[in-house]
């Protein structure tokens, strides 16, 4: 039986790291949405915050942060029309390619899940090409948490559907202590014409104890300047 986006969202404790891409209700605005979750104290001292057209996850307290690796990253950044989403450090992976003139496809061929045991965290991406108005994402994982072999997948939309995003995120749920990866297709989810009203939507939505911050990003259609809404647990912009 499929989950409804509320039952995976909202309903579900620990959804994890989360990407919508899509198309606000006036079809003025492309819309990327990310938001991270953290469970231990290391994971839970960060914020996002803003480097003019770049977004950075930043230690909330330098003195406190144990081990940066997998949890201090740019999770937005945007080159030559192309305006890149990811949970990782591959985010930097697709923008060298897209430097280079290389393709989503190529960049994350080379990466694989993420190495923390027994979870195996997926690597999720996205892409929105202004140019073409169209619209990818990605998730790289195992197969019922076994390291052996990475599964890609990638999904390609022509074109937008003024209002809906499509929405992937880390974790379908936990079993005796192991974080499930995500399965399915994109789940089609809601976006709105206001950032704040996105912002809010599902920051007041996911589960408040797990929760560390969320941002919002427009994309204008007409002239493609770019607006963010940063909220996080300790700060708002």
């Amino acid at each position: 039986m499929l989950q409804s986006y509320e039952d995976q969202l909202f309903n579900n404790p620990y959804p994890g790291r989360t990407i919508i891409l899509g198309m606000s209700p006036s079809g003025k605005q492309f819309v990327q949405v990310y938001w991270i979750m953290g469970r231990s104290a290391n994971s839970r001292n960060r914020i996002f915050e803003r480097n003019e057209q770049f977004v950075r996850n930043v230690a909330y307290d330098a003195a406190k942060m144990e081990d940066p690796s997998l949890i201090i990253y740019d999770p937005i950044k945007s080159i030559n029309g192309m305006h890149i989403i990811s949970n990782g450090d591959q985010t930097e992976t697709i923008y060298e390619a897209y430097g280079k003139k290389e393709t989503f496809e190529a960049a994350l061929k080379s990466r694989k899940f993420e190495p923390d045991a027994p979870h195996y965290t997926p690597r999720i991406s996205g892409i929105i090409d202004t140019e073409s108005a169209a619209y990818s994402l990605s998730i790289l994982k195992t197969r019922q948490n076994d390291p052996s072999f990475c599964i890609r997948h990638f999904f390609h939309y022509d074109s937008f559907t003024n209002g809906i995003g499509h929405c992937i995120h880390t974790y379908k749920g936990e079993e005796n202590g192991i974080l499930k990866s995500f399965e399915g297709e994109p789940l089609e989810v809601p976006l709105f014409d206001s950032m704040d009203e996105t912002a809010q939507f599902y920051w007041s939505s996911i589960n408040a104890d797990h929760k560390i911050s969320l941002l919002v990003k427009f994309i204008h259609t007409d002239d493609h300047k770019v607006e963010f809404k940063i909220i996080n647990k300790n700060q708002t912009f």
